[in-house]
This record gives structure tokens, C-alpha cells and sequence, in this order.
């Protein structure tokens, strides 16, 4: 995989799945994101948006989370092909 091939999981589309690659939040905003099961490895799924495209929902681990944007721009993930 390329650098060019990762993105941020603001990017990301609805329905659009990919795996996560790196948090780069740190402090709280880090430890609370790694907790709540984002963590390098797991693949996500993003299903929804809010109207004005903030917070973003996604599916990780069976169960639904949703980011703002300015939480999403810190974890870094690499889409699937499928």
C-alpha cells in the first residue's frame, strides 16, 4: 500500500468501507477514540452523515459511532476494494 492510497475518514463516502491505519489524535481525544474500539486494523464501514455532513456514523465492531469531523481528521484509513 502507498501512502497516496490513505486518506482521512472524513473522505470517506457513505457505505464506503475501509480499514484504519493510524490515530494520530493524542491526550483525551486520543485515549477516548482508542476506547470506544478505533484503534489500527479494524475495518470500518461508514453509514451515514449528519444533513450538513457533521458528525459522520460509522459501524466498527457491530455497533455504531459517530465523529465529528474534527475528531475524524485525526484517524487515518486505507479503503477496501469490496
Amino acid at each position: 500500500m502507498d501512502k497516496k492510497d490513505r486518506m482521512s475518514l472524513r473522505q470517506l463516502q457513505i457505505n464506503q468501507r475501509a480499514r484504519i491505519l493510524e490515530v494520530h489524535a493524542t491526550g483525551e481525544l486520543g485515549r477516548r477514540i482508542r476506547d470506544m474500539g478505533v484503534v489500527p486494523g479494524v475495518e470500518i464501514t461508514v453509514i451515514g452523515r449528519a444533513p450538513l455532513k457533521d458528525p459522520v456514523a460509522i459501524r466498527i465492531n457491530n455497533f455504531t459511532l459517530t465523529l465529528r469531523n474534527n475528531e475524524a481528521d485525526f484517524i487515518y484509513v486505507v479503503p477496501c476494494n469490496n
